[in-house]
């Protein structure tokens, strides 16, 4: 017999949490696991008290009705985890400014082209935090070839980053000498990054266990605390497709409590805490061919 948790004014069965859970897995890799089950139910209930429905039952209907996409991309918003300031994890900044970004600004004034990726940006301050510590280094690069995309699976928070603007209290996690070259005079308790930091990064949703559209190989790619809530397999596949779209050389910056394992190994090295190079050796042909082998 089906177990309900306590105290539900709606009942949460544990057929309910499989369906939710097979769901996110499905859509976007998400791996809920059973201890999480209080944590949906407390997410989900509140969606379903403001759309006046009193079982999961009709709330399952509604999504699999021919109107349920628009309903299925406010469930995966409620699972997603959204939660991040400027300047977390400050070491992988400080590596960019002394070790990598030094570089790759000569490149820009050489004429090449440069590009980062920010991939589960959620509300962009990861993004705006790279292109404020580029421009701490290259105060014209807006006017280089120097681009930084930000993308999630949610749109909500995509829009939050566009907007650029974030309460005040947000910019204690900006050093005082980048908040006076990229940010605006707090006003009515919000501050925005100034427009020419903000034009270094583009916001696209994208959904990191469906196909890419992105074009090109990336210099940088930042990808903290979204593996974690993949399963193992899932974050092998990922991680492979990371080193398929960096550059020879390039970087990938993981998550604190993130590991790059399996066949992604043979291309990707320790480069600094939670950082990894990619070989200047290996090309995307032998990426494939281990990927095939696998």
């Amino acid at each position: 017999m089906a177990t309900v948790a306590r105290s539900l004014d709606i009942p949460f069965s544990a057929e309910d949490f499989d369906r939710v859970a097979a769901l996110a897995h499905d859509r976007i890799g998400l791996h809920l696991e059973a201890h999480k089950r209080d944590l949906v139910y407390g997410r989900l209930a509140k969606r379903l008290r403001k759309l006046g429905l009193s079982s999961f039952k009709a709330y399952f209907d509604l999504l699999a009705d021919a109107n349920g996409e628009v309903e299925e991309g406010e469930l995966l918003s409620l699972l997603t985890t959204n939660v991040t300031h400027f300047f977390r994890e400050q070491h992988h900044f400080e590596q960019m400014r002394d070790d990598i970004f030094p570089r790759l600004i000569k490149h820009a004034q050489s004429g090449q082209r440069v590009r980062l990726w920010s991939a589960g940006c959620s509300q962009g301050q990861e993004a705006y935090s790279l292109a404020l510590t580029i421009k701490e280094l290259c105060p014209n690069a807006a006017q280089l070839d120097i681009r930084i995309l930000a993308t999630d699976v949610d749109p909500k928070v995509l829009k939050f980053g566009f907007r650029g603007q974030y309460p005040e209290a947000e910019l204690d996690g900006i050093p005082k000498r980048l908040r006076q070259i990229g940010t605006t005079k707090p006003k009515g308790g919000f501050f925005e990054i100034e427009p020419t930091t903000r034009s270094l990064v583009t916001f696209g949703e994208l959904n990191l266990v469906k196909p890419w559209p992105t074009r090109g190989s990336f210099d940088v790619i930042f990808c903290r605390n979204v593996a974690i809530y993949f399963d193992k397999q899932t974050q092998e596949k990922l991680w492979m497709r990371f080193a398929k779209q960096l550059r020879a050389g390039a970087q990938l910056v993981v998550g604190h409590s993130e590991r790059v394992t399996g066949p992604a190994t043979a291309f990707l090295s320790n480069d600094g805490v939670t950082s990894y190079r990619k070989s200047d050796a290996k090309t995307h042909d032998d990426i494939d061919k281990t990927g095939r082998n696998k």
